[in-house]
């Protein structure tokens, strides 16, 4: 297994945050509410499905995971087949976005989307968050804003930090299944400079028959001066993570007793990961307008190993390796006139993004027991982004304003076989562009109601493909001819909507959507190949409301409902549903903070069943799930939290698929052949209590 590597600079932002750390204390993850249409966006926003979650909003939601905190985007479900040290399964608008496909993420300026990964394109690991730390959330959705580009196709957020950390504080968890985390955030100001540095140790088994044995140690320095408008920011990072994986698992193995509900097929799957980033920004705005500035530089890498059909291959397993090796490094640099009222108060904004990955080895193999026996491929690729884009914001009356955007995006790679019998003959360099227009009418805000907005919005996006299937001739599994596909997926999308208040401290959203993608296709990390699915169309129906009864009350609930269907038949079986969209879902929660001795929140999430395959036949079961925070301030520095996640213990699954897998048992029976097809799960972990300790000082 191929060790971590530490460069340099990773050694230095490690022994800075051990520093920091000695004066600083530790946060437990907290609970993040969304204002999904607070009243300050009225005037402001180009949509009614954009919104903004700030600090003082992740307070009381009891999270399982780090990147949970993306639920707070309306209608985003965040689950997982597998491992905690891997990428979540993200879904929004009808989408499975597997592991991020279709939803672009930023954290400090820098992209959490992986292009040409070794798992699956568009990767997005959020799992090095620290929840405590962030300071606003941003979100998008649709392809209606000409800042967001690749993999923004059905929408995007981007997550910044705090900027100052008045208290510092030493949280202290612990919990079933051998849960225990320390971390530790403390600030410091020197005139106009704010320093913060934090530091995360984690662990967890997790309710597995297998132990997890998850190993996670994050860290963060950032220094600030100023505002987002007006200011700079430096922000080191360092995660590293190690775990051991119970993944998805043929349903009947559990119903025959093959194994338990929380066992495992396969020994040993699992991974090893780490991201160490350095970023920087700064921006200036005054009368005439505003400049802005970033650039970033990611050192990535991943050894994933997983089964998720079993033992397929024989009773030696079908366990493979996916490892990834990385640098990232690009910026945008932006240009905003304020031309005044003779000019009907027009912002024009013209920007600038650069983003190249020089991955030294994208690799998959075949291995037993995380030793490698065989190279199906192995590439160097290096891949290249550059776009350019232009925004006119006008506000023509009192009650009608206009955004009008146009973004060119052209994106060049080469890719080299470096190993793998059937994979020489693949490679070769790709390049593609397109041009995509936006264009957002708002009219209001009109006294009706309150304050209400009346939105339209239409634009063209896309997502990139893998490189390697834009460059593949043979299939590297077998030899067999294969056929390139497009390097560049387009997408167009349109959305009416309202923003409203129709009593005092209710803010409601609802927004009536439509999306057209040109192909599904996908690269499928497991077998090394690129898989065609089709066009596909989507509509669906969002309402989104924030209400605030009474003084340290705060209540939100979401709604969001869609169609996802491929525009032609699967020529096998003559369905048209796209699987694993999720149709329904629904969420509710309830925080109380009065800012006296007790605390805490109360959230229910709703998941209705989704067609696993082409003809809906096959669904997942649907089910609701309720998670619990409670806290007590002890005294003004010290403070104590129990979150309880599945309160009322579901027993549900966090995902189901439907494919070929064979259990141990049917291949040592020789009743597997290529396969049995089958529902796939992943079952939610059971009712599960963290105690938190909090010292501020």
């Amino acid at each position: 297994m191929p060790p971590f590597r530490h460069s340099p600079l990773t050694s230095l932002i490690i022994l800075l945050l051990a520093g920091q750390a000695h004066a600083a204390g530790v946060p437990t993850l907290q609970e993040v509410t969304v204002s999904s249409g607070s009243q300050d966006l009225t005037g402001v926003a180009d949509s009614a499905s954009e919104g903004t979650v700030t600090a003082k909003q992740l307070a009381n939601r009891p999270l399982l995971r780090p990147a949970e905190v993306m639920e707070t985007v309306p209608g985003m479900v965040v689950t997982q087949h597998s491992g905690d040290g891997k990428a979540n399964q993200y879904f929004l608008r009808g989408f499975n976005l597997d592991h991020g496909s279709d939803f672009a993420t930023q954290v400090m300026g820098m992209p959490a989307n992986m292009v040409t990964h070794a798992h699956g394109q568009g990767y997005m690991d959020l799992n090095f968050l620290i929840p405590e730390l962030i300071g606003s959330l941003k979100y998008r959705k649709g392809v209606y804003a000409a800042e967001d580009g690749d993999f923004a196709t059905t929408g995007s957020a981007r997550i910044d930090y705090l900027r100052r950390l008045d208290k510092s504080f030493v949280d202290l968890g612990i919990g079933q299944h051998n849960y225990r985390r320390l971390l530790a955030a403390g600030g410091h100001s020197f005139g106009d400079l704010n320093l913060i540095g934090a530091l995360e140790v984690s662990g967890n088994n997790g309710p597995w028959d297998q132990p997890e044995n998850l190993e996670k140690y994050n860290g963060v320095l950032r220094l600030t001066s100023g505002s987002a408008a007006n200011g700079f920011a430096l922000t080191g990072m360092a995660y590293k993570a190690d775990w051991t994986a119970t993944e998805h698992v043929p349903e009947r193995a559990i119903a025959s007793g093959e194994i338990g509900r929380y066992g495992a097929l396969s020994a040993n799957d699992g991974g090893q990961t780490h991201r160490y980033s350095l970023a920087g920004d700064w921006a200036r705005t005054d009368e005439a307008g505003a400049r802005k500035a970033s650039l970033y530089v990611v050192d990535y890498g991943l050894n994933l190993f997983s089964a998720p059909s079993g033992y397929i291959s024989g009773v030696q397993g079908d366990q493979h390796e996916q490892a990834d090796e990385r640098t990232v490094w690009g910026g945008q640099v932006s240009r905003s006139w304020f031309l005044g009222p003779d000019w009907k108060d027009s912002e024009i904004t013209a920007g600038l993004q650069f983003r190249q990955d020089r991955i030294g080895k994208v690799g998959l193999y075949s291995t037993e027991n995380r030793r490698r026996t065989g190279t199906v491929r192995e590439d160097r690729i290096e891949e290249s982004a550059v776009a350019l884009l232009l925004d006119a914001r006008t506000q023509w009356t009192s009650w009608l304003r206009s955004n009008l955007g146009l973004r060119y995006d052209q994106i060049r790679a080469r890719a080299t076989a470096l190993a793998g019998q059937y994979n020489m003959d693949n490679g070769g360099s790709v390049d593609a562009g397109q041009t995509s227009p936006k264009l957002g009418i708002v009219f209001g805000p009109f006294d009706l109601l309150g304050q209400t907005e009346f939105y339209a919005n239409w634009g063209h996006g896309f997502h990139s493909n893998d490189v390697r299937g834009a460059t593949a001739r043979s299939n590297p599994q077998d030899g067999s001819a294969a056929t390139a596909v497009p390097l560049i997926v387009k997408a167009k999308g349109s959305e009416l909507g309202i923003r409203t208040n129709p009593l005092p401290g209710w803010s409601s959203n609802l927004s009536l959507w439509q999306m057209e993608l040109a192909s599904e296709l996908v690269f499928v990390g497991d077998e090394g190949v690129t898989e065609p699915k089709g066009a596909s169309q989507r509509h669906g129906l969002e309402w989104s409301n924030y209400i605030t009864p009474a003084d340290g009350w705060i209540v939100d609930a979401d709604l969001a409902w869609s169609q996802a269907r491929f525009k032609q038949a699967n020529p096998d079986n003559g369905g048209r549903h796209v699987p694993n969209a999720i149709p329904l879902t629904a969420s509710l929660g309830l925080t109380a903070d009065h800012g006296g001795r007790w605390f805490g929140g109360v959230r229910l999430r709703y998941l209705g069943a989704y067609a696993l395959e082409e003809t809906g036949e096959q669904k997942s079961t649907a089910f609701w799930m309720a998670n619990l925070k409670a806290g007590y301030r002890i005294s003004p520095k010290l403070q104590l939290t129990l979150d309880v996640l599945n309160l009322f213990d579901k027993k549900a699954n966090d995902i189901e698929y439907w494919g070929g897998a064979c259990t141990r048992s049917e291949a040592i029976g020789g009743t597997c052949g290529s396969g049995i097809d089958g529902r796939l799960v992943h079952p939610l972990e059971p009712r599960t209590a963290r105690l938190g300790l909090r010292f501020s000082f």
